[in-house]
């Protein structure tokens, strides 16, 4: 057997995934707020791509006053005021013909770089102040020393949002050159600080210097702050063993807790809240069908500037410069053709999810029908893996409020009739919260109960199921309900 080199032809088929299939892909998943970044990022760096402008409607009014409608106009004219008599002394004031140019910086006043009129009025608002700035204000009055002024600072520094202080003192000590003593000082004053509860290690610490706050930290008090497990499992009887008080007196005391605020901090959260938009918008039509329809302001628009690709290719261009202009052209037609195919196969799978769960925008809930995405793929002819990105970080606004894609896809729960009596997951735990928030506190309703009242209903259901639903929810188990219904009807509340 001789060994010898050979070349050999062969053909093959495979498929490749090009950069910009890739970033299709990538644009089905991007929700409203990425894809406007991913957007602006590509008109930076492609000089055909732009926004479309939006046509300005003319201004009303005449030639007599500028900015003003007619009707003042005319009022002015009518009382023999004109606006050059009336602040004689503005320096705005002071041009030849009584009136500024517009977009003229305005003396005294910074230049803001935006036409006159288009003030953005955020940029005058008082900035909310932050936990530490509030903590700092009341610091520079309450420490003239230096040393700590400075710790006091250290420990701002490491507030979390809720106002719970994460630092080890003796590190922190250690890494400022000073004692354990001098930090732990400072400590105890900033404990005194607004809000009440700032500055606490955790969760009872918290409540305790609200509760000295408000002169009710006794020895029974601080016994049931120190034990805040027992409170959470609702072992009361045990609680009023340990705090030495009868049960009127735990009461009382479980009420005084109920008052007091877990996370003072977040009272001064400055995080941007982001606004939900929504990508599809259901209503129901005149026909009595439902109409599912695009949001106009969820799909950002790029234009293709043709003529100036005609214009500056037209021009003696090298090499390299003709190639980036043609890769620019493409670049902008793929972007404009893959944010089309973008809104299309949103409008497609939004549709047929609209088709699927019709129960569910005339009755809520508990019209929710089983759906995968394997389902809708196949009826639209869509890989599953498509439909997946697709409804990833998308919402949808129905009558019924604005959901997530995702939401309307459950799994199956077998019924009581047999085949095609499947109903919906969500439906089912929502009907587990609902029996529970009815069950009077004589009554609490055992796991095993509520499966023999959803089988009653149709519903085929193990009791592992119902527990799993109950703990995902989390609501407590029927003991634990049974001992906080039971505090609550003592309490009043």
């Amino acid at each position: 057997m001789a060994l010898t080199a050979r070349l050999n032809l062969r053909q093959a088929q495979s498929m490749t995934m090009t950069p910009q299939l890739l970033q299709s892909i990538r644009l089905l998943q991007f929700t409203h707020a990425e894809l406007e970044q991913f957007i602006e990022d590509q008109i930076e760096r492609n000089p055909l791509l732009e926004r479309p402008q939006e046509t300005a409607e003319p201004q009303e009014g005449g030639g007599e006053a500028q900015g003003l409608p007619q009707s003042a106009a005319g009022m002015a004219d009518r009382l023999d005021a004109s606006l050059e008599n009336v602040f004689p002394d503005d320096p705005g004031r002071s041009e030849p013909d009584g009136q500024r140019a517009r977009g003229a910086p305005v003396p005294g006043l910074p230049s803001m770089g935006v036409p006159d009129g288009d003030w953005p009025i955020e940029d005058f608002a008082a900035g909310k102040p932050t936990l530490r700035d509030h903590v700092m204000a009341q610091a520079a009055l309450a420490f003239r020393e230096p040393a700590k002024a400075a710790i006091a600072a250290e420990l701002a520094d490491r507030l979390d949002e809720r106002g719970y202080l994460e630092a080890d003192l003796d590190a922190l000590a250690d890494r400022l050159g000073t004692s354990a003593e001098s930090v732990s000082d400072v400590l105890s004053a900033l404990q005194g600080f607004e809000p009440a509860g700032i500055f606490a290690r955790d969760l009872a610490e918290c409540l305790a210097l609200q509760c000295a706050r408000r002169d009710r930290l006794d020895p029974a008090m601080r016994m049931l702050l120190d034990n805040l497990d027992l409170l959470a499992r609702r072992d009361f009887r045990a609680l009023s063993r340990l705090c030495g008080v009868d049960q009127a007196d735990l009461v009382d005391m479980l009420a005084e807790i109920r008052t007091l605020d877990p996370r003072p901090g977040l009272a001064y959260d400055t995080a941007p809240v982001q606004a939900v938009v929504h990508d599809v918008e259901v209503r129901a039509g005149a026909d009595g069908a439902w109409q599912v329809e695009l949001n106009r302001d969820a799909l950002p628009r790029v234009l293709v500037d043709r003529d100036y690709y005609a214009t500056v290719t037209a021009g003696a261009l090298n090499g390299e410069e003709k190639s980036f202009m043609t890769q620019c052209l493409q670049d902008a037609h793929w972007l404009e053709r893959s944010l089309d195919q973008r809104a299309n196969t949103i409008l497609k799978v939004a549709a047929e999810i609209v088709r699927r769960q019709d129960g569910f925008l005339v009755s809520g809930v508990s019209g929710l029908r089983p759906l995968t995405m394997k389902a809708v793929a196949e009826e639209i002819a869509m890989h599953e893996s498509t439909v997946s990105r697709v409804v990833a970080n998308k919402y949808m606004l129905t009558p019924r409020g604005i959901f997530e894609l995702r939401f309307f896809f459950t799994g199956a729960i077998g019924g009581t009739e047999g085949e095609g009596g499947d109903h919906s997951a969500e439906s089912v735990r929502q009907r587990i919260r609902a029996l529970i928030d009815a069950e009077p506190p004589e009554k609490i309703l055992s796991d095993d109960a509520l499966v023999g009242l959803l089988r009653g209903e149709g519903v085929d259901i193990a009791r592992r199921t119902v527990a799993k639903y109950r703990e995902s929810m989390n609501i407590a188990s029927s003991v634990q309900r049974r001992r906080e219904k039971r505090a609550r009807a003592l309490i009043g509340a």
